[in-house]
């Protein structure tokens, strides 16, 4: 690698390419919760000064997905069972509010993305790739919260929906497991209808099946491989 090559990386966009692969390391739980992230140990992996690999880490953790302790050590972010309960709860108010509203004030357009995401994300099922149907499940609901016309309920469906994407992930295996995969389909065509036709009780209702799916199914997995190495902190029934 030339010296220009490295000061043009550096100066635009180095920092991207770490934060794009741990992201998606994090997520797909390639790096699993408690994993310590050396800055020196990334720099030599990414052939790359410890300043973009610094800009990725500060990024990452503004979403949460790594955590600075105290002696200024970095970790990725413990999945916290003992907060589940609070975290579903805030995911179903956030998740009825955004659907209720997209079903009321949906535009046609508004639909049609719907409808994109909607394939885009039963597409994803099939591949069976987990972070492919993450991201893709995030799209969909995000269009829906797009539909909905406010902002800041949306921009924290938004954090709520990052946040849980390693715990979707547990979902999704259990799923699998199960052979109940073809809910998570099932139930975006349902609330897809729903918002096509305006019903927006019906949205609501949907939408709080949905969480409360995601949240039954979490809680059974764990309670099925609680032997695992992972740092989850003590478990609890949701409230």
């Amino acid at each position: 690698m030339s010296d220009e090559t490295e000061v043009k990386r550096i100066r635009g966009t180095g920092w991207k390419s770490v934060y794009d692969t741990l992201r998606n390391e994090i997520l797909a739980l390639t790096l699993p919760p408690g994993q310590l992230l050396d800055e020196m140990s990334l720099a030599e992996r990414f052939d790359m000064s410890r300043s973009p690999v610094r800009e990725a880490l500060i990024r990452l953790g503004a979403e949460e997905l790594v955590v600075t302790l105290s002696n200024r050590s970095t970790i990725v972010a413990p999945i916290e069972v003992a907060t589940f309960p609070k975290y579903v709860e805030a995911l179903d108010i956030a998740q009825r509010m955004n659907t209720r509203l997209a079903a009321a004030l949906r535009t046609d357009t508004d639909l049609k993305l719907i409808a994109k995401r909607e394939k885009a994300f039963a597409t994803a099922v099939k591949t069976g790739n987990h972070l492919a149907m993450s991201e893709a499940n995030k799209e969909f609901h995000m269009a829906i919260a797009y539909a909905g016309k406010n902002q800041y309920l949306a921009s924290f469906y938004d954090k709520l929906l990052s946040q849980g994407q390693r715990m979707l992930h547990l979902h999704f295996e259990y799923l699998e497991r199960t052979h109940e995969g073809y809910l998570l389909t099932d139930e975006h065509s349902l609330m897809l209808e729903a918002i096509r036709d305006k019903n927006v009780d019906l949205a609501d209702e949907l939408a709080h099946a949905h969480t409360r799916q995601f949240q039954d199914n979490f809680i059974n997995f764990m309670r099925e491989n609680y032997t695992t190495d992972v740092p989850l902190g003590p478990a609890r029934a949701a409230e």
